[in-house]
């Protein structure tokens, strides 16, 4: 199964334990829409791979999979600005630039625009374009040293109606 959808809102707490998972999905707690759709993977016993920047790999969702031998992968294809990102930040870091800063623009104007336009969704995208910078980092430690590792980052993503389909972005990096 592979699932492509917007990106959802942050759920926090996670799901924790299998028994956790299991009741809420029986009462028609609210669950994530990808909870569900992978729960149902694990129990027919298919591939998840997940190509959205959610958290859908909860705790209890791993052990499940875990207990029933199901099969879970990915975390986002970041396919288009975080792609771009985290091409730009290893080359530069790579190359003996220490970034001080990345801001990152984006306007949608399509479906997935008005989603992450919900303050909710905005911070799965958020914390998901965060991590590459973060792997770039830990990666050199002579830039970097211990205590030294954070950088200015921001990601700006707004809904402009007008856009349509077409994604634009813009990145800026400051050393």
């Amino acid at each position: 199964m592979l699932w492509t959808a917007n990106t959802e809102q942050y759920q926090l707490p996670e799901i924790q334990t299998v028994d956790e998972l299991l009741a809420r999905i029986k009462d028609n707690q609210p669950i994530a829409a990808s909870i569900l759709y992978c729960v149902a993977a694990i129990e027919e016993g298919i591939l998840y791979l997940n190509g959205s920047p959610q958290n859908t790999f909860h705790p209890a969702v791993v052990e499940y999979a875990r207990q029933k031998g199901g099969l879970l992968a990915g975390s986002d294809f970041k396919s288009g600005q975080t792609r771009f990102k985290t091409v730009m930040s290893d080359f530069l870091i790579g190359a003996g630039l220490r970034l001080a800063s990345v801001v990152s623009y984006n306007h949608l104007g399509n479906n997935d625009g008005k989603n992450l336009s919900e303050d909710k969704c905005f911070q799965s995208k958020k914390i998901s374009k965060g991590g590459v910078l973060d792997d770039a980092i830990k990666s050199n430690t002579i830039l970097y040293p211990k205590g030294k590792e954070s950088i200015d980052h921001e990601v700006v993503i707004k809904y402009i109606p007008f856009v349509g389909d077409s994604k634009r972005a813009l990145d800026e990096y400051s050393s």
